[in-house]
C-alpha cells in the first residue's frame, strides 16, 4: 500500500497520542482514597465527559469503568475509522476481541447465575455502540438479547446467528455435567487467534509485524498459564491442553520450562524471555498474588513491540501503536480503580502499573 494512505493515518492519530494520561496523572490517581476520588482525578481529562455523562447513574467503581470503556470504544473506533481500506481487515480482525470479551463475560455470567444488571455495566461499549460494531456483528442490543436468555444453554443456542456457534455448542453439552465454563471460554479465545492471525496474511508486505505483535501477546498469555498452573499446584497434563498456538514458544518445551517446584523457580526460567518478569516476586511473596507477574510480562511485551511498532510508523503499525497504548491505559486505570475499591496502597498499585513506566 501506497505510504500516503498511512501518513494520513498517523496524520489524524498523531493528536490523539498527545491525549493519553501523563506520568503525572497515574501519581494522582494511584494517591486517590477510593474509587469516586479516581472519578474525580479523571473529570479533566478526556475521560472527563464519559464521567460527568454517567454520574447520574453510577457511582464507585462502576462509574469509572462504565466512562473508561466508552472512552475506550471512542478510540478504537476513530483507529479502525483511519485505517486504510487496505487494512481494515486486519484491523477488524483485531478488534473483535471486544465483542468476544463480552460474550465471554454473558457466558460466565449465565454460568454462575449472575442478574442481567450486574453483567451489563461491565460490557465494553459506549452507550449504543458496542467496541466491535465496526469489526464485528454484535450491537448493544445484540449483547442485551444474549444477557435476557435464562441460561446459558439459551445464550450459546444464539450465538449460532453471530458465528460462534460451532465454537460454543459442542461444548454445551460438557458444561452440563460439570458445570465448568472454562472450556467453553478457552475455545472461544483459541477460535480468536486463529481467525485473526489468518487475517494478517502476508499480502501487503507489513502485516508481519502485526504477526509479531499477536505472537507476542500469545506469549504472554502462554506464560501466565504456566505461572496460574505452577500456583493451583495443576500436573502439566493439564496445563498444555490450555495452551495457545502461535507464540514463539511451542508447546512441546511446556514439560521442561514447567518441570520446577514452584513459581519462583518458573519465573527464573521465563526470566530469559521476560527479562523484568522478577519485579513481581515482591507482589506474589507479600499477597500470593500473581498480579505483579501480570503487569511485568504487560509491560517487557508493551516496550519491545512500541520499539518495533515506531520503526515502520507508515504502515499498519502506526494504528496498532495508538490499539496497544489505549489498551495499556485502560487497563492501568481499571487497576488502579479495583485496587482502590480493596484499599490497595499508592505503594502498592504503582509497581502494577503499566503505562507510566513506558
Amino acid at each position: 500500500m501506497a505510504a500516503s494512505a498511512y501518513a494520513s493515518a498517523l496524520g489524524r492519530l498523531k493528536p490523539e497520542f498527545t491525549a493519553f494520561l501523563p506520568k503525572e496523572t497515574y501519581a494522582l490517581l494511584t494517591q486517590a482514597k477510593d474509587p469516586n476520588e479516581v472519578a474525580k482525578v479523571l473529570d479533566p481529562t478526556p475521560y472527563g465527559p464519559d464521567i460527568q455523562a454517567a454520574r447520574a447513574v453510577y457511582q464507585g467503581v462502576a462509574l469509572v469503568e462504565v466512562a473508561i470503556n466508552r472512552t475506550f470504544v471512542r478510540r478504537t473506533r476513530h483507529a479502525y475509522e483511519v485505517t486504510p481500506f487496505a487494512g481494515r481487515g486486519v484491523v477488524g480482525a483485531y478488534l473483535t476481541r471486544w465483542d468476544l470479551q463480552n460474550i465471554e463475560l454473558i457466558l460466565a455470567a449465565k454460568a454462575q447465575g449472575r442478574a442481567v444488571t450486574e453483567t451489563e455495566e461491565h460490557l465494553v461499549s459506549s452507550r449504543e455502540t458496542p467496541a466491535g460494531l465496526y469489526a464485528g456483528v454484535l450491537t448493544l442490543d445484540d449483547f442485551r438479547q444474549l444477557l435476557a436468555q435464562p441460561t446459558l444453554e439459551a445464550t450459546a443456542t444464539a450465538l449460532v446467528r453471530y458465528g460462534y456457534g460451532a465454537t460454543v455448542l459442542p461444548l454445551v453439552e460438557a458444561f452440563q455435567r460439570t458445570h465448568d465454563v472454562f472450556p467453553i471460554l478457552h475455545a472461544l479465545d483459541r477460535e480468536y487467534y486463529r481467525r485473526v492471525l489468518e487475517a494478517a496474511r502476508f499480502f501487503q508486505g507489513d502485516e508481519w509485524v502485526v504477526r509479531q505483535f499477536l505472537s507476542s501477546e500469545i506469549d504472554v498469555r502462554n506464560a501466565l498459564l504456566l505461572l496460574k498452573g505452577k500456583a493451583a499446584g495443576l500436573p502439566v497434563d493439564e496445563v498444555l491442553p490450555r495452551w495457545f498456538d502461535g507464540g514463539t514458544v511451542p508447546s512441546t518445551q511446556v514439560p521442561d520450562l514447567y518441570g520446577v517446584r514452584g513459581v519462583p523457580e518458573l519465573v527464573d526460567r521465563l526470566a530469559a524471555r521476560f527479562p523484568s518478569i522478577a519485579e513481581g516476586t515482591a507482589e506474589y511473596t507479600s499477597a500470593q498474588s500473581l498480579t505483579g507477574y501480570e503487569s511485568a510480562l504487560s509491560r517487557d511485551r508493551a516496550a519491545t513491540e512500541l520499539r518495533r511498532l515506531r520503526t515502520y510508523p507508515l504502515s499498519l503499525s502506526v494504528i496498532f501503536t495508538y490499539l496497544l497504548l489505549a489498551e495499556l491505559e485502560r487497563e492501568d486505570v481499571r487497576r488502579v480503580a479495583f485496587g482502590k475499591l480493596y484499599g490497595f496502597s499508592e505503594d502498592r498499585l504503582t509497581p502494577l502499573l503499566v503505562s507510566p513506566r513506558l
